[in-house]
């Protein structure tokens, strides 16, 4: 099995308006898909990630707030799965439930690099 890395994108829940109860069936959708794929032990494991962060780039390195994106679109947060392939690894990532809101998810198969002795 090779590990995988689900990024997602889309809008801030927060930006949606949504009702507490349209909230909540929206955050049992994600735990409904995390348990189908726990149960076939393909969830490592993973996380939302806050809206706010900061940008460290350029050759003499600075700090900056962002990053920014385009439109409503957000780094939202990530998993970590199990899978043999990238085509395995995509088609789980056909249970993303914020598809319905224009999210979307990109799998990248994680490179192991072995550590020098």
């Amino acid at each position: 099995m090779k590990d995988f890395l689900f990024i997602f994108r889309g809008p801030a829940y927060e930006d949606l308006s949504l009702t507490p109860e349209e909230s909540q069936a929206s955050m049992q959708k994600w735990y409904d898909w995390i348990g189908e794929l726990s149960a076939k032990d393909r969830y490592v494991g993973g996380e939302p990630l806050h809206k706010a962060g900061k940008m460290v780039q350029g050759s003499k390195p600075v700090i900056t707030d962002g990053p920014f994106a385009e439109g409503k679109e957000l780094l939202g947060g990530y998993f970590i799965i199990k899978a043999e392939s990238l085509e395995e690894a995509a088609q789980l990532a056909l249970g993303y439930p914020d598809f319905k809101i224009n999210g979307s998810v990109e799998v990248r198969e994680i490179m192991k690099i072995p550590m020098p002795a």
